[in-house]
């Protein structure tokens, strides 16, 4: 994808005051800021999204941003290429918040599609932290076979353990997603895949925001 992906909505400072944000006792999805976000796409990396083939838009009501993928598949079996039983891709990502705001990701819904043969078996998984933060919140979602159908997956943080944004420093934020399928003791030969798109359209993935009010400097 090209650098710089620049979605619309009006770009605000953020306060330049460095103290950490008051918390809210639950994830704040009805109390959004009234001016929009801007997300830049700063790099997109991983065999699970080649250039060109992942896009990334913002909600209206500034609750949640979506990533679309297009070229997400990993595969075992047949001809399949002996490093496709994994794929990754890890987004990086420059979120602009309205004055006086911090966010946190809340939750994540991952939808796609899986053919997993019987003894086979897939993995989704998902890890989440700002640039620079030791703190990084990581989700797995096992699925075995045999399963011919579309899986969904939502990964959602307690509030007491969201990772917000520091007010007054902008530090990129990192979405690093994985699929991984396994022959296990399936037929030889027996291919297997798990993707992340779909062969009528793109699978999107929504990532729900919450808000809160950085403190006064």
């Amino acid at each position: 994808m090209p650098g710089g992906l620049l979605l619309s909505g009006a770009v605000a400072a953020l306060l330049t005051t460095a103290l950490p944000a008051q918390h809210p006792s639950s994830p704040v999805f009805d109390n959004p800021p009234p001016d929009k976000i801007v997300i830049n796409v700063a790099t997109v990396n991983g065999s699970g999204c080649p250039q060109g083939t992942t896009a990334v838009a913002v909600s209206e009501d500034n609750t949640a941003f979506t990533v679309t993928y297009s070229a997400y598949l990993a595969q075992v079996g047949g001809n399949s290429d002996p490093t496709a039983f994994r794929k990754n891709c890890q987004l990086n990502l420059v979120v602009h918040v309205p004055q006086g705001f911090t966010y946190a990701i809340a939750s994540a819904d991952y939808r796609g599609f899986a053919s997993l043969q019987r003894g086979a078996s897939g993995a989704q998984k998902a890890s989440y932290y700002f640039q620079g933060s030791s703190n990084t919140s990581s989700k797995n979602h096992p699925l075995n076979g045999p399963y011919d159908d579309n899986w969904q997956a939502n990964d959602t943080t307690d509030v007491a353990q969201l990772v917000w944004a520091p007010c007054g420093v902008q530090r990129n934020f990192n979405i690093n997603t994985e699929l991984r399928v396994s022959a296990g003791s399936s037929a030889p030969g027996a291919v297997s895949f798990m993707t992340m798109d779909s062969t009528d359209g793109d699978i999107s993935t929504v990532y729900h925001m919450a808000w809160e009010h950085c403190p006064s400097s």
